[in-house]
């Protein structure tokens, strides 16, 4: 193509000259002037059909190699999509938890989960020495691990937390103070979609009070994490609707004895509801529980209808979100193990029987929290448990004496931050458990916790 660029070159020359040659030449021009203009006409005649040849010549040659003549370039390719690059987020706090207590009647077992946070259940009663006790561990501390990938327009979660708590018996203070980690959550999100280990959709927790302890008001809370498929729908800007079926676990008690055994017999998946609904500075839970409480006994499957209720919320109650309140109430039979950590069975067997009894359960709390300043903060908390069992021949106060009736306790906490991640608090409690039979047993307790979340 450069032959081509030449020609156009000349050709352009020669028009040039050829157009400047006749406007200098008079009207009267003489005839030699003449004859030199024709010459140079010639000249580019001569010239542009070389060009033209040279000009057929090129597209000839172009459409030979399937190319258009003088198309454009071809448009650089596009890059094949890349894949979805998956994030890691680390977190979780670090956690040491220091208690002295006295128990009015008796101590508690060394490997007891009482000894390290505040479990109604395991209360000391029947009128033994009174004890007291120190214990200091890191155990509550905590990690977690998230994933998320964009999947076409989706996205693709998952989460693990664990600590070392939630295993008692795990280790021992005597020399290492070693203890192994426990499984708390671990599932997959697919958008609105959850597969996994979470917390029941039966719980609220955005109602559970700041405090020392690892959970707080016990006997009044819904408490459980548990394998579960959870569906959440926005119904409004304000309200979601969250549906789930969970992992069942019926708890029996039998006559003569106060231990609650968990039969592993059940045939049915419980299922969940949750209503959360957002009002400026309030927000608010209404769940429900359905439940089929089954066993197998002495070759026969029985099973009781278990359901529950449970309105739970937290409400703001300056501009600062400084002050609030939160609260739960909780209501219904059959759901022991869903409440105050399993403080009542799920239903009895009753003596001579192979019939189960479920009976009614009303739990719950109230927590004011003071904002003092900006780094200083109180909490007030008080919770309790009512277990009605049956009236009439069927229920024997005598043989199920030893369980649970009620529970109770109260709390109050300082906690400071001097900086934003680090909070220090202090926590005072007392707590106390009633059985069947009438007897009591109290706690007394002083917590310290320091705790720096990452």
């Amino acid at each position: 193509m450069k032959t081509i660029s030449k020609a156009r070159l000349a050709l352009l020359c020669g028009a040039a000259s050829l157009g400047a040659g006749l406007a200098a030449t008079p009207a009267m021009a003489q005839t030699s002037e003449v004859e030199a203009l024709e010459a140079r006409l010639k000249t580019l005649e001569a010239g542009m059909a070389e060009l033209r040849a040279q000009l057929a010549a090129a597209r000839s040659t172009s459409a030979a190699d399937g190319v258009a003549p003088d198309a454009a370039p071809p448009a650089a390719a596009v890059p094949a999509a890349q894949p979805a690059k998956t994030t890691v987020q680390l977190s979780g706090f670090f956690k040491t938890h220091v208690s002295l207590s006295r128990l009015s009647d008796g101590a508690l077992a060394s490997t007891s989960a009482g000894n390290d946070f505040y479990v109604p259940a395991t209360i000391p009663v029947g009128g033994g020495d009174e004890s007291t006790a120190f214990r200091g561990d890191a155990k509550q501390t905590r990690i977690v691990v998230k994933a998320s990938t964009p999947v076409a327009g989706h996205r693709l979660d998952g989460l693990l937390e664990v600590d070392f708590q939630s295993s008692p018996g795990a280790g021992n203070q005597r020399v290492t103070n070693a203890y192994s980690p426990a499984l708390r959550r671990a599932f997959i999100t697919f958008d609105n979609l959850l597969i996994g280990q979470e917390w029941t959709n039966f719980q609220y927790l955005p109602a559970l009070p700041e405090t020392t302890d690892y959970l707080g008001p016990s006997e009044g809370t819904v408490f459980a994490r548990q394998a579960q498929v959870r569906y959440t729908m926005p119904l409004s800007q304000a309200l979601t609707l969250s549906l789930s079926l969970e992992n069942p676990a019926a708890t029996v008690a039998v006559a003569n004895s106060a231990a609650i055994v968990e039969h592993d017999t059940d045939r049915m998946p419980d299922l969940t509801g949750r209503l959360n609904l957002a009002l400026g500075n309030a927000e608010f839970s209404l769940a429900g529980l359905a439940r089929d409480v089954s066993i197998e006994a002495a070759g026969d499957d029985e099973s009781a209808f278990g359901w529950g209720v449970s309105l739970a919320g937290k409400i703001a109650l300056d501009q600062d979100k400084r002050h609030d309140l939160r609260f739960m109430v909780t209501r219904g039979e059959g759901i022991g193990r869903y409440v105050g950590l399993n403080l009542s069975p799920d239903a009895i067997l009753l003596p001579g029987s192979t019939e189960l009894e479920t009976f009614p359960v009303t739990a719950g709390f109230a927590a004011v929290k003071i904002g003092w300043t900006d780094r200083l903060r109180s909490t007030l908390m008080a919770s309790a448990q009512r277990i009605d069992y049956p009236d009439g021949p069927t229920f024997d106060g005598l043989v199920f004496a030893g369980l649970n009736k009620q529970a109770w306790s109260t709390s109050v906490n300082l906690f400071y931050s001097p900086v934003k991640q680090l909070d220090v608090g202090i926590e005072l409690r007392h707590g106390e458990r009633e059985l069947v039979s009438g007897e009591r047993g109290q706690l007394d307790r002083i917590e310290f916790a320091a705790k720096y979340g990452f």
